[in-house]
Parts: structure tokens; C-alpha cells; sequence
């Protein structure tokens, strides 16, 4: 069974991305299409992922690695055509160079298989030289092009009670990466059953991903609309999560449509129960739609301070908010470097980046644990230790005592 009611909540079971090869194929001249500031030292970057995955297992999570996943997926006939049709795409590679690439692509196992579909595959890679775009491309072009941001894999999924989102990204870089995180979901047997809120049905193309979704409180979402989530895409899985019974109050939460403020987590995460760690600059001006469903219909009542909102749709006094108490410069510097992207792996214990070192000890002041990371090659393609981790299982909070 697996189940996520909170974003705090003792976790469990996490699906993670560890680095591969896709991080080889970043250039120079591809890595801001791909939606990486740098190039990362590939190396360096799976030595730091490994050491995260081992801070959460110490933690008694169990880890799952999507590229295992994916490569036990392939092996189901239903999903490996399903994958392969969401590859390959004749209307970018003609007719001739698409019928090749299938025919290359059939006859692999289901291992080389994956390491296609997520790490690519250059024109010189494929050994045929048919076809017009064949004869005009670059040999380093890519037919099938890398999928660097499989490492950040709270986007492509979000649980929601036992329901599982597979969301619509907005970034031409990143829409192929559902088409396996939706394989894993659908088809892989683990979860064979689980109820999909969002995503399953080819009319599902609103853009929502994960890092914009915040389950507050058992019932209670947050969803950022901004860069990556649309207002469009905010309602349908607002919308569906209540009618499903597994969400009674949404907060719609408008934010900056910037690089640096992608995701509502890129500004704000829970840290407790009643508690998150919030940006300074956006604390005081964060606003909030409540969506509730009255007789059936959707109601989107006026906006409210987003502290207000949430702690009025929690049922609690008062949503407290970590005082970072950071000059500007320094809230700026540590936002940027994902310091306000944490991931609780239980109510008063976060994992962070160990760069982020005011924001860190204003987090232990406040009494929250704070378990440190080394991040200086995976915050390469912004994001922190709540984008690279999907949470799978997590406990119930405990009932509170009066």
C-alpha cells in the first residue's frame, strides 16, 4: 500500500533518480535547453546522490531507483510500446529516420532500452545514414534526445492520499520524462491497482508538476501557479483531487513566473506538522484562491494571505513560519541555492544542502533537525532534496491531544 497524506509525515519509501549518463550528453551549447544553469561534474554529482540516498535509508527509508523501475517496466509489452511510441516522433524525424529508429529501438533488451530513453541517442550512435534529416543533421545531434531532469523526480509524480498525479510538465525538455514515470505507474506490477488522479488519460494536458503541489494537511493541497503549473492545469487537478474525496480544500498560490521561483517549493516547504521555512522576500506577500467543491461545483472564494488561507484550510490557530531573519543579499543567495527546497523525512526533521548555511541554523534554532548534503554538482539544474525525492509511502500524523 502506498500512501501520502502530508509532506511530513515519517518517510517511508522514496523514488529517486540517481545520475547517469543523461548528465553526459550536457553541453555548452544544449545545457539552458535542457534547463541545466551548468555541467555539472557527472562523477561528482552521483557520489553526492548516492550519499543522499544513504542519509534517507539511515533514516529507515526505503529508496527505489526510477531507472529500475523503468528497466523492469520495458519488459511488459503494453508499456515498452507505449514508451516507444511517446520516443519516437515521426513529425521531428521524418518518416525514413523514424522507421529506423523503431526498428533499432524494437530490438533491444529491455535494459539498453532504458538507458536509451533516458540518456538518448545521437545521430552517429544509430549507424544509418537514410533519410533527409539523416543526411542534413550533425552527427552529435540528438535523436533522441537526454532526460538530465529524471533527477529531480518530484515533478513527474505526486501522491495524494493513495491516488498517484502524473503530471503534464510545461518544458519541452521535460514532457517525455512522464512517459516513463507513467510506464512505472501504470504497468510496473508494485503498483498495479493504484488509483490515478491526474495524467492517465490523453486529454490530460493542462501543464502541473509536482514542485508546485504541497500536501499541507491530510486533505489540504497547496498548488503553485506560475512557470511550470498553469491556472488551467491548478484547477483540473484541483478539481479532480476533490471530487475524489482525497483533498477537501485546494489552495491556488500565484507565483513570480521566474527562473528562480519555478516551483511554489523553491520558495516554501513544510518542515513540521504546523511549520514551513518560507523565503523572506515572498513571506509577507504570498496570497492564496481557496477552491472548495459546494453541491458538486467548483468555488474559488478571494484571494487571502497564503498563512492566512493555509492555516484556516489545516484547521490549526496558526501556520507557523521559520524567521530566516537573512539580509537580503544572503535570503537571495541561499533561495537561489535551494535553501528554502527541503525535505522532511519526519515532523522536525529536514534534509537540506549544506551550502545554505544561515538558512540551516536559523531551521536548528527554531528546534528543527537539520540532516546536511552535499549539493555543489546536483544543484546544477536548480533543485534541492524535495525536487529529487518523490515520496511513495508515508506515515499518518499522529492524532494531537488536547
Amino acid at each position: 500500500m502506498h500512501r501520502v497524506d502530508t509532506e511530513v509525515g515519517a518517510l517511508r519509501t522514496v523514488l529517486l533518480h540517481r545520475p547517469g549518463n543523461e548528465l553526459k550528453r550536457l553541453t555548452p551549447r544544449n545545457s539552458a535547453d535542457l534547463l541545466f544553469d551548468g555541467i555539472p561534474w557527472v562523477g561528482r554529482a552521483q557520489s553526492e546522490h548516492d550519499a543522499f540516498a544513504e542519509a534517507l535509508r539511515l533514516t529507515g527509508t526505503e529508496v527505489l531507483y526510477l531507472s529500475d523501475l523503468v528497466r523492469e517496466v520495458l519488459a511488459v509489452e503494453v508499456a515498452r510500446t507505449e514508451v516507444l511510441d511517446t520516443t519516437i516522433r515521426p513529425q521531428l524525424l521524418g518518416p525514413t529516420l523514424a522507421t529506423a529508429l523503431r526498428a533499432h529501438l524494437d530490438g533491444l533488451h529491455p535494459d539498453d532500452l532504458a538507458e536509451v530513453v533516458m540518456a538518448g541517442l545521437a545521430h552517429d550512435e544509430l549507424h544509418t545514414a537514410t533519410g533527409l534529416l539523416e543526411r542534413l543533421a550533425g552527427a552529435h545531434d540528438f535523436i533522441v534526445p537526454p532526460l538530465p531532469n529524471l533527477l529531480f523526480t518530484r515533478d513527474s509524480s505526486v501522491w495524494t492520499a493513495d491516488h498517484v498525479t502524473i503530471t503534464r510538465p510545461s518544458m519541452p525538455a521535460r514532457q517525455r520524462e512522464v512517459a516513463l514515470t507513467g510506464a512505472v505507474y501504470l504497468h510496473h506490477p508494485r503498483f498495479a491497482g493504484t488509483p490515478v488522479l491526474y495524467g492517465a488519460d490523453p486529454s490530460d494536458t493542462a501543464w502541473v508538476e509536482g514542485g508546485d503541489v504541497l500536501l499541507l494537511a491530510p486533505g489540504v493541497l497547496a498548488i503553485g501557479v506560475g512557470q511550470r503549473t498553469t491556472p488551467a492545469g491548478a484547477e483540473s487537478l484541483a478539481l479532480r483531487a476533490l471530487q475524489a474525496g482525497v483533498a477537501h480544500t485546494v489552495l491556488a498560490v500565484p507565483i513570480a513566473q521566474e527562473r528562480a521561483t519555478m516551483h511554489l517549493d523553491t520558495v516554501c516547504t513544510m518542515v513540521d506538522a504546523d511549520a514551513v521555512v518560507m523565503y523572506p522576500n515572498v513571506a509577507d506577500t504570498l496570497a492564496a484562491l481557496t477552491l472548495t467543491l459546494v453541491d458538486g461545483a467548483l468555488v474559488v472564494d478571494r484571494p487571502l494571505p497564503f498563512l492566512e488561507a493555509a492555516a484556516d484550510a489545516m484547521r490549526i490557530p496558526k501556520l507557523r513560519v521559520i524567521d530566516t531573519g537573512l539580509d537580503p543579499v544572503t535570503a537571495e543567495r541561499e533561495q537561489w541555492d535551494d535553501g528554502n527546497n527541503t525535505l522532511a523525512v519526519a515532523p522536525g526533521v529536514v534534509v537540506a544542502y549544506e551550502r545554505n548555511i544561515e538558512t540551516n541554523a536559523r531551521l536548528e534554532d527554531a528546534g528543527v533537525e537539520v540532516i546536511r548534503i552535499a549539493g555543489s554538482e546536483l544543484g546544477s539544474g536548480r533543485g534541492g532534496p524535495r525536487c529529487m525525492s518523490a515520496p511513495i509511502l508515508r506515515d499518518a500524523l499522529a492524532a494531537k491531544t488536547s
